[in-house]
């Protein structure tokens, strides 16, 4: 693991407030010394602009990226809301969007948030360049009627907030970010670092930028989840992936102590090194995984189109009719089956049944009315 000598100050200083309590303040980004990208940095910078751009190509060649899109999104909302404590499943989310309300966690609320969060960040970013305004409306649309409905949702913090284990108090806390009142220029510091033509590499100045928002934290909830949104929408807004499909949520719940780790170190020790190494390794990482998704969802999409051609006979093209219309929306009932191929209910329902045969539908409520049936091999990609 690359390791880095320790620059105490180099990121900022604690600073005693009135109260007792000493909160962290961050100096503008880019640290100085500058970043030392080194041979081992640099080899780790060229796998992931390497990965990066294969998982650009191999989502450019599917039929109909923006549907590989739809899924890949509700994995990263699920993904990223249980870092934050949720326990809802993919299958919960897409149950929530199938109006499905038995047996869905009721946690389910905040991941169908962050699935209109995001996608109004992705909306807006060709009118509105990533910047304070366009974070705070993110943020309001995440927290809307939520768990965390009641902190403020839009508004940058007026009070103090801590970082530690749940329990914890603002004297036990593992890290305390800047005062309130300094939150407002600290985020004018990152968004003018963001913009500022310089020779900064798009992958090194996005990781630089994670952890400066993570450590300003200027919200009082949410911080993590719009963190992790920022690197896919500058990803996006650069133009290095023309399709939202790079999030590294997957990739820092695995190593969830290490990212916390490495996050705390840039503040104690300004060892900004160590966490671009690990940061880009978790790019290079996520990219091939995603980039390998990309690949078995053609092959499955083959493979179920033969299956439909051998074993529906006349009703093949209906049953084409329903598998193109799945990547969209993978649970479906009898009657959204008898809307998309405008048959009758009767022969929607057989259709549905020859799908449950070969396994390409699999009903998931156990009731004999009101049935839905989920396109379990392709969801079965995203887990």
């Amino acid at each position: 693991m690359l390791k880095a000598a320790k620059h105490t100050g180099r990121s900022g200083h604690y600073q005693a407030q009135p109260t007792g309590y000493r909160a962290f303040m961050p100096k503008p980004l880019p640290p100085e010394p500058p970043v030392q990208i080194g041979p081992e940095l640099q080899r780790l910078l060229s796998d992931a602009d390497r990965a990066v751009g294969r998982l650009h190509g191999s989502v450019e060649t599917l039929p109909h990226p923006d549907l590989f899109v739809y899924m890949y999104v509700r994995k990263e909302a699920v993904l990223s809301s249980q870092i934050e404590g949720t326990q809802s499943s993919l299958q919960d989310l897409l149950a929530a969007e199938a109006h499905l309300a038995e047996g869905v966690p009721s946690d389910v609320d905040e991941v169908v948030n962050y699935v209109r969060a995001m996608n109004l960040g992705l909306q807006r970013l060709p009118e509105l360049p990533l910047s304070i305004r366009l974070i705070r409306e993110i943020h309001a649309e995440l927290m809307k009627g939520a768990r965390g409905a009641h902190l403020a949702p839009g508004q940058l913090r007026h009070t103090q907030n801590w970082i530690g284990p749940s329990g914890s108090t603002i004297a036990t806390a593992s890290f305390i970010p800047p005062p309130p009142q300094d939150v407002p220029v600290l985020l004018g510091d990152i968004e003018t670092f963001l913009h500022r033509e310089d020779d900064v590499p798009l992958l090194i100045k996005i990781g630089l930028a994670h952890a400066q928002f993570e450590t300003v934290h200027p919200f009082l909830d949410g911080n993590g989840r719009i963190g992790r949104l920022l690197i896919t929408f500058l990803l996006c807004e650069r133009n290095a992936l023309k399709k939202p499909v790079l999030y590294l949520s997957h990739y820092f719940k695995q190593h969830r102590q290490e990212y916390y780790d490495r996050l705390q170190a840039t503040r104690e020790d300004g060892d900004w090194e160590g966490w671009l190494s690990f940061f880009l390794q978790g790019v290079t990482a996520v990219s091939v995984e995603a980039a390998e998704t990309a690949k078995k969802i053609l092959i499955l999409r083959e493979d179920h189109r033969r299956q439909i051609n051998d074993q529906l006979g006349r009703m093949a093209g209906n049953g084409h009719r329903v598998l193109e219309r799945l990547y969209e929306k993978p649970i479906v009932s009898v009657e959204d089956v008898r809307t998309i191929t405008g048959s009758s209910f009767q022969a929607a329902n057989v259709i549905v049944q020859r799908l449950v045969d070969i396994q390409i539908l699999r009903e998931m409520t156990g009731r004999a009315r009101n049935r839905r049936f989920l396109y379990a091999p392709y969801v079965d990609l995203f887990r």
